[in-house]
C-alpha cells in the first residue's frame, strides 16, 4: 500500500538536495509525493540547526505539523536533517508529537522509516555522518529551468564559529563520473541554469583525487547544453588562478562568485581560524575584477564575534566601502554550543552586535543601490520566471541574482513570455531595491 507523503524542506539547498532524494526515494518504493501536508499520512520535516534562527524556524514548522496532526489532517511526522542530529534527545523530550527521527547520515533510510511509522513504530536512524550515499535519483523541485547540483557533502574546514563538521562530517567529494551522468540527466530534462553546491566547492576533489579537480569538472559540465553554470561557495584561499582561467574562458558559467569571507580584521579572521588575511582576500577581489569582466561578488560577514571591538568592526565597514561589493549576506554571531567561538573571552553582546548588523546592513544597501543606479540604460539577458501580479508585470532574474538569494528583474512585454526562456531587458529604473525594466527588440530575439 502507498502512502500519501509530503515533505518539507528547511535551510539550505544542499538540504533541499537531500529532500529531493528522500522524495524519489519514497516514490520508487510505490510510495505519493503530495505538495500539502494537509491530508497526507506523513510529513517529513527536512531540518536545519546551523544558527538560532534556523532552529526556531524548524519548531516552529514541526509545531505546525503537531497542530494538523492533532486536528486529524495528519497521521505521522518525520523529523530529518541537521536538527534531529545535533538535537535527538531533546526532539524526543521537548517534542512528543515527533514519530520519528533520522540524522543527516540517514537520508537514505527514509523508506524503512515510512514503514516503520506506519506499523506504530518510532523509527530512529541515526547512520555514519562521514560516508553518506550521494549518487541517487532525485525528485527535482525547483523551477523546470534550474537545478542544483551537490558536488560534495561535508565540510573538513573547522571554522571556530560553525558546527557543521559537526552534523555534516568531514568533506567528501562524489565522483566526477557521478556528478557528470546526474548532470547530463538535468541537462536532458530542460535545466537551463545549473548551481553547483557544496558547503566549499573549491576544495572540490582534493580528498578524492589528490588535488583540486574543479576546474577540470566545470570544462565537462560546459559542454552539457545549459546556458548558466553558477558556482556556490567559493573559498578564497583555494579560489586558484587555474579557476579563473576556467570561469573567465568558458561563457556558460555566470561572472557570480560567492566568497564567504566573514571578515577582514586579521585577528578576527585567525580567531576564527579562517585561512589567508585582508591583504590576499583584497588581492583576489581585484584579480577577479581584472579577469572576469562585469563580475559579481557575494559574501557573507558576520558581525559580533568575541573579541570584535568597534576598531574591527570599522576595519569592515571602510572595506565594504572601498571595495563596494555588489551582494552581501550579513549575520549577527550566534554562539552555538559545541564551537570554540561559543566558549572565548570577550563576549560582544547581542545588542551591540545586532547594531553593527543593521549598520553594515544599511551600509550595503546604499552599495547596491548605487550599483544598480549605474546599471540603468543597459540591456541584460533575464530568465523569465513567471507573471507578478502585484507588480503587474513579468518578473525574472539576470546572471547578477542568485534564486531566493539575491534581486528580482521586473519588466513589461508586448505579449506573453515563455516562463525559463532569457530574453534582453533594457534596465530603465528601479523600485524598492529591484531593477525594472521592458524588453528590448524581443520579436527580433523570436
Amino acid at each position: 500500500m502507498g502512502y500519501q507523503i509530503a515533505f518539507i524542506s528547511l535551510g539550505c539547498d544542499k538540504n533541499r538536495v537531500n529532500c529531493e532524494q528522500m522524495a524519489a526515494l519514497v516514490q520508487d518504493a510505490g510510495h505519493i509525493v503530495v505538495d500539502d501536508p494537509e491530508g497526507a499520512d506523513i510529513c517529513v520535516v527536512n531540518t536545519c540547526g546551523f544558527i538560532d534562527a534556523a532552529k526556531e524556524e524548524a519548531i516552529a514548522n514541526i509545531l505546525e505539523m503537531a497542530a494538523l496532526k492533532e486536528q486529524g489532517q495528519l497521521k505521522k511526522i518525520l523529523v530529518t536533517g541537521c536538527l534531529s542530529q545535533r538535537y535527538r534527545e531533546e526532539i524526543k523530550q521537548d517534542l512528543p508529537e515527533v514519530d520519528g527521527l533520522l540524522g543527516t547520515g540517514s537520508y537514505t533510510d527514509i523508506v524503512s522509516a515510512v514503514e516503520e511509522v506506519m506499523s506504530e513504530g518510532r523509527p530512529e536512524y541515526y547512520g555514519d555522518i562521514n560516508n553518506t550515499f550521494e549518487d541517487g535519483d532525485r525528485m527535482v523541485s525547483t523551477n523546470p529551468w534550474t537545478a542544483y547540483l551537490k558536488i560534495a557533502e561535508g565540510c573538513s574546514n573547522r571554522c571556530a564559529f560553525c558546527v557543521i563538521p559537526q552534523l555534516r562530517g568531514k568533506y567528501r567529494s562524489r565522483s566526477m563520473e557521478s556528478i557528470l551522468a546526474e548532470a547530463r540527466e538535468l541537462a536532458d530534462g530542460g535545466v537551463q541554469e545549473l548551481i553547483l553546491i557544496a558547503q566549499d566547492v573549491t576544495r572540490y576533489g582534493k580528498e578524492r583525487y589528490g588535488r583540486y579537480m574543479l576546474p577540470e569538472l566545470l570544462t565537462e559540465l560546459c559542454k552539457l547544453d545549459f546556458h548558466w553554470i553558477r558556482l556556490h561557495y567559493l573559498y578564497p584561499d583555494a579560489l586558484t588562478d587555474e579557476l579563473i582561467d576556467v570561469m573567465a574562458r568558458e561563457e556558460k558559467i555566470v561572472n557570480y562568485i560567492d566568497i564567504p569571507i566573514q571578515h577582514v580584521n586579521n585577528g578576527i579572521l585567525t580567531a576564527m581560524h579562517r585561512r589567508g588575511d585582508k591583504a590576499h582576500i583584497t588581492q583576489l577581489f581585484h584579480k577577479l575584477r581584472e579577469r572576469l569582466p562585469g563580475v559579481v561578488i557575494r559574501t557573507s560577514l558576520i558581525c559580533g564575534l568575541p573579541g570584535e571591538g568597534e576598531a574591527e568592526f570599522e576595519e569592515l565597514c571602510q572595506f565594504l566601502r572601498a571595495e563596494k561589493l555588489e551582494r552581501a549576506g550579513v549575520f549577527q554571531f550566534s554562539p552555538e554550543e559545541g564551537t570554540e567561538a561559543a566558549a572565548m573571552p570577550d563576549q560582544v553582546p547581542a545588542e551591540t552586535a545586532q547594531r553593527r548588523v543593521e549598520l553594515l546592513a544599511d551600509l550595503q544597501s546604499r552599495v547596491m543601490d548605487d550599483w544598480n543606479d549605474s546599471r540603468l540604460g543597459q540591456v541584460a539577458e533575464v530568465l523569465c520566471e513567471g507573471f507578478d501580479e502585484e507588480m503587474g508585470c513579468w518578473a525574472g532574474r539576470t546572471y547578477a541574482d542568485s534564486p531566493g538569494i539575491d534581486g528580482t528583474v521586473y519588466f513589461t512585454a508586448a505579449g506573453d513570455v515563455p516562463l525559463g526562456t532569457f530574453v534582453p531587458v533594457l534596465l530603465t529604473s528601479t523600485e524598492d531595491g529591484e531593477l525594472v525594466g521592458e524588453i528590448d527588440s524581443w520579436e527580433d530575439e523570436l
